[in-house]
């Protein structure tokens, strides 16, 4: 599989587009105020406590004050709270020696949180979840701050081995080496990315991390709840760290500070990586250069159509989303079964790109196409699972039903991905809508490909004039004469003024319409 990203770079943000075989898996936006981002650091002050919810809300200089949860409090809070006291008076010039911070007693997993913030104190919190609708930002007190091979979590001893890496031998090397430069009061979770890596390596990350923490400690020195107190790393350089192995093969990039920016980091962490980041400057738009443009607009829209012909239709609600899977009008042979199980298949991969792409959470119910048989039902269960995997948020997967249906839960950080894919109708003067133009050539091939399937022959297809303008474009290179080619067809384009700009009719040898 080759992984590729295309980043780009306007006045109103950074979208990032991570593409798997020239296919849009996913889509990040990075808004040039972005701020209450997952992972960011704030100094809160506790505004309220609510002993029914056992959680609090906290000021952290949203507009809406903060959630936090007795669950959501690190089983060091006492320490934190602390830490975030003697940090914030700290008068020392260079800073507390943190590896010789006195760690106060673990709460209980059952306790009150009353307990824990009576008195309404300063507290360094973690985002959680980024604001979502009408609900501020879900805070943590479990802080971690993470790396390319590590991730350190303060104010403990713990060092964890990722359960990914399974050799019992490549375990225990790494423990090993961890325990053997992990500073005091700082525990270490080692990420699967870490198998098979040098000390040095590991080292070198562990020192970053190390630095960060530094600098929080210096950040929080006279602060003043609300405070920013540290940035997680744009999303370009998060997804590297996360993303970045040998499938990477290019990362194009349209902006040159972000060009230099991202040439340094991948030299840093991966050098022999360092050739495949070029900068693009062609003239077009870097994401129509790439065909991202038109996959986002295929992508987003309430109905999503499959290369069989099925489609999907996708539902939101305040509770949950709702997929509901259709064969359309193709089939390929008359086993009802089989066709329904194929049909299944291919939208169980699209659902499993549609949930990374949109970065849809919480409650997903999808819908599929009846199946009698337990051992095709089971054969859909596995591969939904299976096209799940890549997925990095955590997920879980229930069989499917009595009544056909498949629950899905996924984890929800920032609100979903939702891109208006409806373009101003141009016959109507803006009191309708219409599916995107971008799109219209394929649905015109997808059709023509299914009646030519049928036997259908000595096609005509009507259009608006500006429609067979553009399909007509080039003569012998035009999209009618590939379509000629193609298919070994004798097809015809007519014009029609009636139609608006994206109608189009088929039409047999008879001049009788073909009725799709």
């Amino acid at each position: 599989m080759t992984k590729e990203l295309i980043i780009n770079a306007a006045p109103q943000g950074v979208e990032i587009a991570l593409l798997e075989d020239k296919k849009l898996v996913e889509l990040h936006s990075e808004k040039a105020d972005s701020s209450f981002g997952v992972g960011d650091l704030y100094l809160g002050k506790v505004k309220k406590l609510i002993p029914g919810l056992n959680a609090a809300f906290i000021d952290v200089g949203f507009e809406k004050d903060a959630f936090l949860h007795y669950t959501d409090l690190s089983p060091y809070v006492r320490s934190i709270l602390k830490f975030t006291t003697e940090a914030i008076n700290d008068k020392s010039p260079n800073g507390a020696d943190f590896s010789k911070f006195r760690v106060e007693p673990e709460i209980v997993k059952t306790g009150k949180i009353a307990e824990v913030l009576n008195g309404r104190p300063n507290i360094l919190v973690q985002i959680l979840k980024e604001p979502i609708a009408a609900k501020g930002p879900r805070l943590s007190c479990e802080l971690s701050l993470p790396g390319r091979f590590v991730v350190v979590t303060p104010f403990n001893d713990i060092i964890a081995i990722s359960r990914k890496i399974h050799s019992s031998d490549e375990r225990k090397r790494l423990h090993k080496i961890i325990e053997a430069i992990k500073p005091k009061n700082l525990g270490v979770i080692v990420r699967t990315a870490a198998e098979g890596k040098h000390t040095a390596e590991l080292h070198e990350d562990l020192l970053s991390l190390v630095a960060t923490w530094k600098t929080i400690q210096t950040n929080l020195k006279g602060a003043t709840p609300p405070a920013r107190i540290l940035s997680e790393q744009g999303k370009t350089t998060s997804i590297l760290r996360d993303l970045l192995n040998e499938d990477f093969n290019r990362i194009v990039v349209n902006d040159k500070n972000i060009f230099a920016d991202t040439k340094s980091y991948i030299q840093r962490i991966a050098p022999d990586k360092a050739d495949i980041v070029t900068y693009y400057n062609n003239g077009s738009p870097v994401f129509d250069s790439f065909g991202i443009t038109k996959q986002v607009k295929a992508a987003f829209g309430k109905t999503v159509n499959l290369p069989s012909g099925a489609y999907l239709i996708i539902e939101h609600t305040e509770a949950l989303h709702v997929i509901d899977v259709n064969s359309g009008y193709k089939s390929v042979s008359n086993n009802q079964e089989q066709n329904a199980l194929e049909t299944n298949l291919e939208a169980a991969e699209e659902i499993a790109r549609q949930l990374r792409l949109r970065d849809l959470g919480g409650i997903i119910v999808v819908d599929f196409i009846d199946m009698k048989l337990a051992e095709n039902k089971k054969k859909l269960a596995d591969a939904m699972d299976k096209f799940m995997r890549p997925d990095r948020a955590k997920h879980a997967i229930l069989a499917i039903s009595k009544f056909g249906l498949m629950q899905v839960t996924r984890q929800r950080m920032k609100p979903e991905m939702n891109i208006n894919t409806s373009e101003v109708c141009p016959s109507c003067n803006g009191t309708g809508k219409i599916s995107s133009t971008l799109i219209l050539e394929d649905e015109i091939e997808k059709n023509l490909s299914y009646l030519i399937m049928q036997k259908h022959t000595g096609l005509t297809i009507e259009v608006h004039p500006i429609l067979h303008a553009y399909l007509t474009k080039g003569f012998l290179f035009s999209r009618l004469s590939k379509w000629r080619r193609k298919y070994k067809q004798r097809i015809k384009l007519k014009v029609n003024s009636n139609y608006h700009l994206t109608e189009f009719h088929f039409f047999d040898d008879s001049d009788e319409e073909i009725k799709l």
